[in-house]
């Protein structure tokens, strides 16, 4: 029950807000629209706000939003898709994908606004309870200067350094309050992980509202360049392809959702990055698709043929479609090993 009301929840919102930039975009360029639709399937609520019917839908996987002289064109109709710039068009395909970025951006802010940003330097956070640490008098607040004598600089060496000592006795200096004091700790070893550890954890920053909101396009930035850089990696071969499809997806949202609502707002950032790259690839039926058709319009001075544009988005569907068999066949056969 949990896993299904996260996982409602993580795609109600994604979708909500991609339709909503393309609603939005619509709207500011005077387009009709004649539908906004959230899921897909016969409409379970429905109203009508003036020339526009408002439904919810019975599988709340995806949404649309029907814009008229979208499918077909409509002649002499101002307020018709078709009959709009070629720039507006892009606008409004485009608006569905910035929307998902900008709605990672909000929420890495809220978590970073509500919860912090993990520190950089070695600053510890808390002391866990019994720990080698806690033994030997740390405390939340204290600056990690050296282990060994060896100056330690950042968090990240900080751990590196006492797990590749194992259970070897350390010599920690560190700060408090101005004063530069020294302990001598021995690790423990994690039986599971067979790591070694001294029971610190690591130290968190809390910004006001517009800093968060920075750290957030700084972490919204920072996942879109790593997903294009192993789409990279796979394109040229450097590493085994790395799709996951819908069980795949479930699975995880089913594995966070019992870590806290942070965690899931975390994911469903994540998940907006991607959904917000993947609607950008150039296949027909996706807003990437779209855009290349403008794009291409926009170069020859008028649109492709409407058995040009249908053949085209038949051939995206079949690729679609094969797609996600492929990647449910991964997701399946990783679940049975």
């Amino acid at each position: 029950m949990v896993t299904a009301l996260a996982f409602i929840f993580i795609f109600g919102l994604l979708t909500i807000a991609h339709e909503l930039g393309h609603f939005t975009m619509a709207k500011l360029a005077g387009i009709r629209v004649e539908e906004f639709s959230i899921g897909f399937g016969p409409p379970v609520l429905k109203a009508r706000r003036g020339e526009t019917l408002y439904s919810m839908r019975l599988l709340p996987l995806g949404g649309f939003v029907k814009m008229i002289g979208e499918d077909a064109p409509v002649p002499d109709d101002e307020e018709a898709f078709n009959n709009k710039p070629v720039h507006t068009r892009l606008a409004v395909m485009a608006a569905g994908p910035f929307m998902n970025l900008l709605l990672a951006v909000f929420l890495f802010a809220l978590i970073f606004f509500f919860v912090g940003i993990p520190e950089g330097a070695p600053l510890v956070g808390a002391v866990l309870e019994g720990s080698p640490a806690a033994e030997a008098g740390l405390a939340a607040g204290d600056r990690i200067l050296s282990i060994n004598g060896d100056k330690i600089n950042s968090w990240e060496e900080m751990v590196s350094f006492i797990q590749d000592r194992g259970p070897e006795v350390l010599e920690i200096s560190y700060a408090r309050q101005g004063e530069v004091k020294t302990v001598v700790i021995k690790p423990e070893i994690d039986p599971e992980t067979g790591t070694s550890y001294i029971g610190v954890q690591r130290g968190v920053a809390r910004y006001r509202i517009l800093p968060s909101f920075y750290y957030g396009f700084l972490q919204t930035v920072g996942i879109l360049v790593f997903i294009l850089a192993r789409l990279g990696e796979m394109l040229t071969g450097q590493i085994a392809p790395e799709i996951t499809g819908p069980v795949g997806i479930v699975q995880a949202v089913g594995q966070v959702a019992r870590l806290g609502v942070l965690n899931v707002l975390s994911l469903a950032a994540i998940l907006s990055v991607n959904i917000a790259l993947f609607n950008l690839f150039p296949i027909p039926m996706l807003d990437g698709g779209q855009l290349l058709f403008l794009g291409v319009e926009a170069l020859r001075g008028k649109p492709l043929k409407p058995e040009q544009e249908g053949f085209l988005r038949f051939i995206g569907i079949l690729f679609l479609l094969f797609l996600l068999v492929v990647v449910t066949y991964r997701d399946i056969s990783r679940l049975l090993l």
